[in-house]
């Protein structure tokens, strides 16, 4: 299999594609949900600050990530050459993707379960009106932790660019459309939750309240929360996002955003994720 290397395109097209889907989503949810334009382009406008940070974490970063991947791909080094049949193009590119959803669940898990890395996380999770710019709603210390635990990701599975670049491509049209503030039809909803993670089912991730946030982790498939016991619907109806600390503090202000987590040295009982949450508790919850 010849080697595949990343350029300035691949990079382009997928921040084009990624601008594309976000801008026409935007606009659909203007359009579909009757938003008060004032109003979402206020809400939109605080979020927009952290693809400033973003860039600046994760561009420096991209080019360690790529330099693994080229090592680990001439050193044939990682899980998915261990892997019968992975030589094969099409089997490789389906492994690599499941091992790279299956990584970004515990990433995730992870993230809501460890304290300090809680404190950062909740950035996203405080935004009290989810829509489509929640997506890049995400403190830069978030974003340092995510590309370094990819870096450590693909160096363990030997995952090739190739199969990045196109997981990359699935996951960020996930990613931007389970944060949609539109829904999809109760069929096709119902359908496409028994194995991917859906709008309906990221929605209630973003509930201020236990035991929802500690559910439906999935990036790309639900199938991880299903395995692990931390899958969960509700209906929309009843989900209220942001956190149970939100009218505790501001969450409205980019500042204040980027210092909340600087504070929180001492584990406070307002914090809503100080107990782990069984599997056997969630699984009260199903449906």
């Amino acid at each position: 299999m010849n080697p595949v290397h990343l350029s300035p395109d691949h990079t382009t097209i997928q921040l084009f594609f990624f601008a594309i889907v976000i801008v026409g989503l935007w606009h659909s949810e203007l359009l579909f949900k009757k938003e008060n334009l004032q109003s979402k382009w206020k809400h939109t406008r605080l979020n927009l600050w952290f693809i400033l940070t973003a860039v600046a974490v994760q561009l420096p970063l991209t080019v360690l990530l790529i330099k693994v991947m080229e090592w680990t791909s001439f050193h044939h080094w990682g899980i998915l050459y261990k892997i019968p049949y992975t030589s094969h193009l099409i089997l490789r590119i389906f492994v690599g993707i499941i091992l790279l959803d299956f990584f970004e669940y515990l990433y995730h898990f992870t993230m809501h379960k460890v304290a300090y890395l809680w404190n950062f996380h909740l950035v996203h999770h405080s935004d009290t009106k989810m829509d489509v710019s929640t997506t890049v709603r995400e403190h830069p210390i978030e974003t340092f932790v995510r590309v370094s635990m990819m870096i450590f990701v693909v160096y363990f599975t030997g995952v090739p660019i190739l199969v990045l670049i196109i997981r990359q491509f699935i996951q960020s049209f996930f990613n931007i459309v389970s944060h949609t503030s539109m829904s999809f039809p109760k069929k096709a909803e119902h359908l496409l939750s028994l194995i991917f993670i859906t709008p309906g089912l990221h929605k209630v991730h973003h509930h201020h309240k236990l035991p929802y946030t500690d559910c439906n982790y999935g990036d790309i498939l639900c199938v991880w929360d299903r395995l692990f016991g931390t899958y969960a619907k509700l209906k929309s109806s009843e989900i209220v996002y942001g956190l149970d600390i939100t009218n505790e503090e501001k969450f409205h202000d980019f500042n204040t955003l980027m210092r909340y987590p600087f504070k929180q040295k001492k584990k406070s009982s307002s914090n809503i994720h100080q107990k782990l949450i069984k599997p056997l508790e969630l699984s009260r919850i199903k449906s």
